[in-house]
Parts: C-alpha cells; sequence; structure tokens
C-alpha cells in the first residue's frame, strides 16, 4: 500500500547536510517528495511510496545524519496522491 507523509523535524537540523542526507536515503529506498529547510530552523519534508519504506525513512528523520541533533518530528499522514516524481531538494 502506497502512503504520503508530511515530516517537521526540530532541533540542530540545519546546516548540518540533513536535506542532503535525506535525499541520499530517500533515493535509496526509492521514494518520491521533496526536503527543504523552513525560516524557523525546522526541516519540512513530505514523502511519497510504499508504506513499509515511507516508515523507514520516518524512522531515518528520527535521528537525522551524524551531525544533526533531533529533538522533535511530527508526522501528518495524508492519501497518497503519486503527484512527484522523484525526490528533490527544494530552496526555501
Amino acid at each position: 500500500m502506497n502512503i504520503k507523509v508530511y515530516v517537521l523535524v526540530s532541533g540542530k537540523v540545519q546546516g548540518v547536510f540533513f536535506r542532503s542526507s535525506t535525499k541520499k536515503k530517500a533515493d535509496e529506498l526509492g521514494l518520491a517528495g521533496w526536503v527543504r529547510n523552513l525560516d524557523d530552523g525546522r526541516v519540512k519534508a513530505v514523502f511519497e511510496g510504499d508504506q513499509e519504506l515511507v516508515e523507514k525513512m520516518v524512522a531515518w528523520c528520527r535521528k537525522g545524519p551524524n551531525y544533526a541533533m533531533v529533538e522533535d518530528i511530527q508526522v501528518i499522514t495524508e492519501k497518497f496522491t503519486g503527484e512527484f516524481q522523484g525526490f528533490e531538494v527544494r530552496r526555501y
């Protein structure tokens, strides 16, 4: 079953290669969507794909790359739309 989730990640998550590492992991898992920095210091991402793989991606986001210090993560599940082709890093 395919799902779509939005995640908001708080903590030391900017300036630590969070976006590029997220793209690398999403590409490895074959997920679609995007990731971007927010002005308030959080990172926002959307992932679409197989439920099990999306759950693995969300679990990865709870820790992030080596230099990140994730304090909190919010996950919002929505209906799968299939609107994304591949995974991209977006600017603000």
